[in-house]
């Protein structure tokens, strides 16, 4: 009988989570005594010490920087520090959605508090989606992920990461 079990918070197995986080749970198990459950404890606490810092912020899972892509091109989002919910829900402290800025140079991307505009250039995502397919002409694109709250307002910089991709002819 294993003498602690390491989980993460959807209580699959795991070392650390990508939010350095673990769920120790131990058994004490008087063939085992106590010293092997607080061995256990002090594995867990030294995982947990060694795994690197997961900054807060967005980043393109899919496709990766410098990646030549087809159109539609495939993107898949993550964000760490908040967490995605549908405009739809309202305004609610520490969550949002994701929008794709296409082409837009960083001297015109909204700042922090500041309204993402709707236009071609500015793609929405405020149904709370993780992945979209965005039709692009073929060359290079410049694509900036950035993450807004419900009143479609730019959590700021912290929150953006620009890709380039070259788009190929098919």
């Amino acid at each position: 009988m294993p003498v602690s079990t390491l989980q993460n918070a959807a209580s699959r197995p795991a070392l650390v989570s990508k939010n350095r986080s673990v769920k120790c749970t131990a058994q004490y198990s008087p063939n085992h005594g106590l010293q092997q459950f607080a061995a256990a404890a002090a594995v867990s606490v030294s995982l947990l010490a060694a795994a690197p810092a997961s900054a807060d912020g967005v980043s393109f899972v899919n496709p990766s920087n410098g990646k030549a892509v087809a159109s539609p091109v495939h993107m898949e989002f993550a964000v760490d520090g908040l967490t995605v919910r549908p405009a739809a829900d309202g305004l609610i402290p520490g969550t949002g959605h994701f929008h794709v800025y296409v082409d837009v140079p960083a001297a015109q991307q909204p700042g922090e508090g500041e309204a993402i505009p709707f236009d071609d250039a500015h793609k929405h995502f405020g149904k709370g989606q993780t992945t979209a397919d965005l039709e692009l002409a073929s060359g290079k694109h410049t694509l900036t992920l950035a993450f807004a709250n419900a009143l479609h307002e730019s959590y700021g910089p912290a929150y953006m990461q620009s890709i380039e991709v070259n788009v190929k002819q098919p």
